[in-house]
């Protein structure tokens, strides 16, 4: 009778407490309050716990006995569904493992070389011994989310430095980023006449390819006239139309041709989430603001360094944890981490990808700010890996079509003018698999956007 009137309503509330004083611990001292709104829910479920705790003191024993047997079932519960959760985490690693196993060998058939298995966090550290001047990429989608400043929102990378992109071919892209931070010979922004201007995303940024096989280089050698890219790693539409804003009219020179790069794969997904952002919602509510970040070079350096250096320390933390990886696992079946991740995602409210239409606002936005540059603006489709994968509806395909059209820019569809002639156009994605184009991917498309836009 004790272990149920005291000792049973201690427990739950020491138990309680206990919660409590984890979630401070972590919250406060580990993330200095940083991730406080993460950890709101725990502090709600701990201050739950603490009352339902007092409460069982007083209530009747045959209640506490149909508690104690609830809580059991409830415990017994979680800890099956952690298990079946963490075996098919595991089954997925391992099909995972075997399509980079074949990745990897096919990559040194070809080439001879050893597939680089370094993490970007390991690669970082070893350069960093040699090249002082080197950093990681970091991409203006991040502040969408995380509040890292709400007075400046960065649309490019760290400027005048060698930056880590990706690695999806057998070797880790890296480029020299000129003075605004964006994918270009430094000496493109002194030109008097720019022939193109890319606003794009990870295609355009030159994901996991190097120098001279990105887009803007292989139209660089095509035209031999000076191209600018303005692509960054995840922008979507949104972002694009803040980029042109900031950078287009550039003092003393002229840009012949924009290219608006579209890829199928998220950019609707994107510019849902990118409405959410202020800053960047001030781009289309004003159409005289700017946050002026051609003059801002050092506040954007100084914000992304430090950004950076905290990743940096974050991703090196979980590389030293993964060496005792039977004791992470452990601590992470006990505290049933895939159970809460998987019941937190289906509580999280989902984006909503964006319409047509407001992409279409975005577009109309776009073309008259060209226009009043005196440039010419083409809209230029990239297609994803699952199109040719598997079956694939692609709703939006038409409807974007049509609406580009009747904004009477011309439509440059690069399915329709390599991906649908390939005789395999997985051929185009690196060794088959998921991922951006291969060389001779980029190559093509460079070539299609040059032999339906040159002069």
């Amino acid at each position: 009778m004790n272990f149920l009137k005291i000792i049973f309503p201690s427990i739950i509330l020491i138990i309680s407490f206990l919660l409590l004083i984890y979630t401070l611990y972590k919250s406060e001292l580990i993330w200095n309050g940083d991730k406080r709104d993460y950890y709101k829910k725990y502090y709600l479920i701990s201050s739950i716990l603490i009352c339902f705790s007092i409460i069982t003191f007083f209530i009747n024993d045959i209640i506490k006995q149909y508690l104690i047997i609830l809580g059991i079932s409830l415990i017994v519960l979680l800890y099956l569904f952690e298990g079946y959760l963490t075996l098919n985490r595991q089954f997925s690693k391992e099909q995972i493992s075997k399509k980079q196993l074949l990745k990897e060998q096919l990559y040194e058939k070809q080439t001879g070389k050893k597939w680089d298995k370094r993490k970007k966090v390991e690669i970082y550290k070893d350069l960093k011994k040699k090249i002082d001047n080197i950093t990681i990429s970091f991409f203006p989608s991040n502040f969408i989310w995380k509040y890292y400043s709400n007075v400046l929102f960065p649309l490019s990378g760290l400027s005048n430095i060698k930056t880590i992109y990706c690695n999806e071919n057998g070797y880790y892209s890296i480029y020299q980023a000129d003075r605004h931070g964006f994918n270009n010979p430094d000496s493109e922004w002194d030109k008097k006449e720019i022939e193109y201007l890319l606003a794009g995303d990870s295609f355009v940024h030159g994901a996991c390819i190097n120098r001279p096989n990105d887009i803007s280089s292989v139209l660089r050698n095509l035209s031999k006239k000076s191209i600018l890219n303005l692509g960054i790693g995840g922008n979507g539409p949104l972002i694009k139309f803040a980029t042109l804003r900031e950078y287009l009219n550039i003092k003393d020179t002229k840009v012949k041709k924009v290219l608006w790069f579209y890829y199928e794969g998220n950019d609707l997904i994107n510019l849902g989430n990118e409405k959410k952002n202020n800053i960047l919602n001030n781009y289309l509510k004003d159409l005289d603001f700017t946050q002026n970040l051609k003059f801002k070079h050092n506040d954007i350096d100084n914000l992304l360094s430090n950004l950076i250096e905290e990743r940096f320390e974050e991703r090196q933390g979980e590389i030293e944890r993964e060496i005792t990886t039977f004791k992470i696992k452990l601590i992470s079946f006990i505290k049933i981490y895939y159970t809460r991740i998987s019941i937190l995602t289906k509580l999280k409210p989902k984006t909503e990808p964006a319409t047509v239409p407001e992409l279409k606002q975005i577009l109309q936005l776009t073309k008259e700010l060209v226009n009043k540059n005196n440039s010419k603006l083409y809209f230029v489709y990239l297609p994803e890996y699952y199109r040719y994968a598997k079956t694939y509806d692609n709703t939006n395909y038409n409807l974007i079509k049509n609406a580009v059209t009747e904004l009477k820019i011309p439509f440059i569809d690069i399915h329709k003018e390599i991906f649908e002639k390939e005789q395999n156009p997985l051929e185009l994605f690196p060794f088959k698999q998921h991922g951006h184009y291969t060389v001779s991917g980029y190559k093509k498309v460079s070539e299609t956007i040059y032999r339906y836009s040159k002069d």
